[in-house]
């Protein structure tokens, strides 16, 4: 009796400790409408070359971002949008899909998935059918916090044990990939200088996650 117990509770701990290194993550869910699949469905074929009849995705790699301004509402309610805003004229010319992310963080490391992580997003060129997005909320001037840094950590050892993740890079990193087998763009003048979310961002995030040796380089 006394060992059946013993083993039990060596059980129950395991458990506990197994739930206490899982993220906390919300769901937000944004729409995902027909013209939402649709949009995603021509992107992958006429940007990266791929015909499917889902615009589900195989992940290789996780992308960080920050937002550049808004809080969780407002960025959730611009992300909900199916259709590109008429303001970004270099994008739309591209396609009318909405940029989108499948998680979001905020400042104080709270973790929003807003759709499912195998699910086609827009949010880096020439990779999105092998990325999953991370958006932080912050800039340049509101650098990102120490508890983002935290959570984009947790989230990124979640989805390790997930999908068979190979690469780990910031969004201003993504232009080192343009010559290699992963990138797949079909524009070869599509393409745009980005600064986020910042090197001293992806340094405390890869300090945090070395024993994984996710790869920054093709």
């Amino acid at each position: 009796m006394k060992n059946i117990l013993c083993f039990l509770m060596i059980l129950m701990i395991g458990f506990v400790n197994g739930q206490a290194n899982e993220p906390k993550i919300i769901r937000k869910p944004i729409s995902y409408s027909e013209d939402r699949i649709r949009l995603s469905l021509e992107y992958l074929k006429e940007h990266h070359g791929l015909v499917q009849k889902t615009s589900v995705i195989v992940p290789k790699m996780i992308i960080l971002h920050y937002t550049a301004n808004g809080d969780v509402e407002s960025n959730f309610k611009y992300f909900n949008k199916t259709y590109l805003e008429g303001g970004r004229n270099t994008l739309k010319k591209q396609s009318a899909l909405n940029v989108s992310s499948q998680y979001l963080i905020d400042r104080d490391g709270t973790i929003y998935q807003l759709m499912e992580p195998d699910q086609f997003a827009r949010h880096t060129i020439g990779l999105n059918y092998c990325a999953i997005g991370i958006e932080n909320i912050g800039s340049k001037k509101e650098p990102l916090t120490d508890k983002q840094v935290a959570a984009n950590a947790q989230l990124i050892r979640y989805l390790i044990k997930k999908y068979k993740i190979e690469y780990l890079i910031g969004h201003s990193e993504y232009g080192a990939f343009r010559n290699s087998k992963l990138w797949k763009e079909s524009d070869p003048g599509y393409f745009t200088i980005k600064e986020d979310p910042g090197q001293d961002f992806m340094n405390k995030v890869r300090r945090q996650v070395a024993d994984l040796h996710l790869k920054d380089q093709p």
